[in-house]
């Protein structure tokens, strides 16, 4: 089956199909969406969860929040950039005016990639899967099915995205955020469910979430090409490139911030991006700036940008292919030559030197005391909810996490959905008061 852009690309809402309107308004139902989400909780809690690095102290290093927002504008622009090289194919046809709507829904995409994540940065995923696997949840594995055991021992940010925008929480509307379908669809960068997980154990919806996304693939013509698995949205490309692009330059940037890697190697690393020519072009205007920062900042302005240009003729180029459902693997690895060896090249620096940075390595370790114990207290909580102590911490639980579901499954999800959502310091705060040590001020 080959997907096509007029059904790939629709403004119908989930939850709000019986209010579709499909009358042409002052901002697109895709600008909307992505309205939607800056203004949302789920997305403001973003400022206060880890990326990479420790939460700032005197040194500004990017945080969930602001990585969300430069993913969402390097993805904006590489839609353009895409759809630019598109539209000339498609200038007569009825798919024209669905491509222009490219940019919007990208840019709302990559807001919402990351909603889904736990506080204390990708260690907090692995943290609740290991709490059901190797923890205190091991005892449940009896009492759920295969399919909801495999969503817990494989804890996804990437299906709780989907979740968080799609679950009708207590006390929500039908469709969680009502999101339009094809920016739901250009979420989900492992479009299968948790027992097909691939090697990197990655997933893109629970069991709970399954038939909101059978939905939306159906709407949009997305094959379904074995039992569980489904085909890409090829916008997904998009939002994963600008999401690799800006995690791996920005993390480098970041680095040479708090004196991981000193301005030499950096300068190193980013000018090996260009041709000799261009290196001569950009040495000469950073002897113009005396401000180390300022010399980075300018060469990852030009990473950025260079990368773009080839992700989006990439994506072009393979056009094809992509409405076809083939796999044809991150966009970043198949760019022109130069460009992919010296993105690896800053990947390779990143795992030796960065991700296993003291910091990084002590938020890591903080932050799996701190989940793992909130996961014993609050599952014990949910689970014996006659006990005195039960009864009183079930008082903090929002409102919107449905602690009293009827099913075991829905009571455990309800418990990782408070969890998950918490920020860093929200997480801190709630495992000293816990533990006696922390009271409120009178």
């Amino acid at each position: 089956m080959i997907m096509n852009w007029e059904t790939l690309i629709s403004d119908k809402r989930l939850g709000m199909e019986k209010y579709h309107d499909p009358r042409v308004h002052t901002r697109s139902d895709f600008q909307r969406d992505y309205d939607r989400m800056i203004f949302s909780s789920p997305f403001r809690r973003l400022q206060n969860k880890t990326q990479v690095f420790p939460l700032p102290g005197s040194i500004f290093v990017h945080n969930r929040l602001t990585h969300s927002l430069e993913v969402s504008s390097v993805g904006r622009s590489m839609a353009r950039e895409a759809w630019l090289r598109l539209g000339c194919r498609y200038q007569d046809s009825v798919a024209c005016r669905a491509l222009e709507q490219m940019p919007d829904i990208v840019a709302a995409a990559c807001l919402c990639h990351d909603l889904g994540n736990p506080p204390f940065g990708h260690s907090g995923e692995k943290t609740i899967s290991t709490w059901f696997s190797e923890g205190e949840g091991k005892r449940l594995r009896q009492e759920l099915t295969e399919r909801q055991w495999a969503d817990f021992v494989n804890f996804e940010g990437n299906a709780n995205s989907f979740r968080q925008l799609t679950h009708q929480f207590c006390g929500r509307r039908k469709g969680g955020y009502a999101m339009t379908y094809s920016t739901l669809a250009s979420v989900v960068k492992y479009p299968w469910s948790s027992l097909n997980v691939k090697d990197k154990n990655k997933f893109g919806f629970f069991v709970s979430e399954e038939e909101d996304y059978r939905k939306v693939a159906a709407e949009l013509g997305i094959p379904e090409t074995s039992p569980g698995v489904f085909a890409r949205h090829p916008l997904v490309y998009l939002m994963e490139a600008a999401d690799d692009i800006c995690y791996q330059i920005m993390d480098i940037e970041d680095a040479h911030r708090l004196g991981i890697l000193s301005i030499d190697e950096v300068r190193t690393l980013l000018l090996s991006f260009f041709e000799e020519r261009d290196v001569a072009r950009m040495e000469r205007a950073m002897t113009h700036l005396d401000d180390p920062n300022e010399q980075v900042g300018y060469l990852r302005s030009n990473v950025i940008g260079a990368m773009v240009a080839s992700c989006a003729s990439v994506f072009a180029d393979n056009e094809g292919r992509l409405l076809a459902g083939e796999i044809i693997g991150p966009l970043v690895r198949l760019m022109e030559p130069r460009l992919s060896e010296a993105y690896s090249s800053c990947s390779e620096v990143a795992r030796s030197r960065i991700y296993n940075a003291p910091d990084v390595v002590d938020v890591d370790i903080a932050g799996n005391r701190i989940i793992t114990y909130l996961m014993d207290t609050l599952m014990d909580a949910v689970l014996n909810p006659d006990k005195h102590f039960s009864q009183l911490l079930l008082l903090k639980v929002p409102r919107q996490y449905d602690i009293h579901a009827p099913g075991l499954y829905e009571r455990i999800q309800s418990v990782l959905d408070h969890v998950s959502g918490m920020t860093d310091v929200y997480a801190l705060d709630l495992f000293r008061k816990l533990n006696g040590h922390s009271l409120p001020a009178v």
